[in-house]
């Protein structure tokens, strides 16, 4: 009688414990995807218009600092691909840290110029923050051109016209 009590608890064991604490064990184990995009500014105007291309080729480089001394401890760099996006695998879980992404550098000539309001962008890399879902979206990044494309007043009298209606 006591086999079959045995027995039956090892089965309960099994059935219910266990994958309960696979699954668990498994969830710090997946990464994260962090992915943005980064273009260049053909108008100069410090936001993407639809005179905006994106960039192949582009570097970026996630970053993750400590809060206190703002001292690098993770960095790991991406491409981005022929779109202009990036897609930047993370291992581990950085939730006391301050993580951003952060331009590196552009193959285009004539847009290599990194804008000061957009060159970097914040990101969360923690699962303690009430997100389930692994991917984070970081905010888009530009390079400036060296000289606007012709258009691009007349764009932007479109854009301002927009506004204040």
């Amino acid at each position: 009688m006591a086999n079959t009590t045995t027995t039956r608890l090892l089965l309960l064991l099994a059935l219910c414990v266990l994958p309960a604490l696979v699954t668990a064990g498994s969830l710090g184990f997946r990464p994260f995807r962090i992915v943005g995009n980064v273009y260049c500014d053909t108008c100069r105007c410090g936001f993407e218009t639809s005179a905006t291309t994106y960039i192949p080729g582009a570097k970026v480089r996630l970053e993750c600092r400590d809060r206190k001394t703002l001292q690098v401890l993770y960095s790991v760099e991406g491409v981005t691909n022929s779109t202009g996006t990036y897609d930047i695998l993370v291992e581990d879980d950085h939730q006391d840290q301050i993580c951003e992404t952060v331009l590196v550098g552009s193959p285009l000539s004539g847009c290599q110029l990194a804008d000061p309001g957009r060159a970097r962008a914040n990101i969360i890399v923690t699962r303690n923050n009430g997100v389930l879902n692994d991917m984070r979206f970081a905010n888009s990044m530009g390079f400036l051109r060296d000289q606007a494309l012709p258009g691009c007043a007349e764009l932007l009298k479109k854009y301002l016209e927009s506004d204040d209606q």
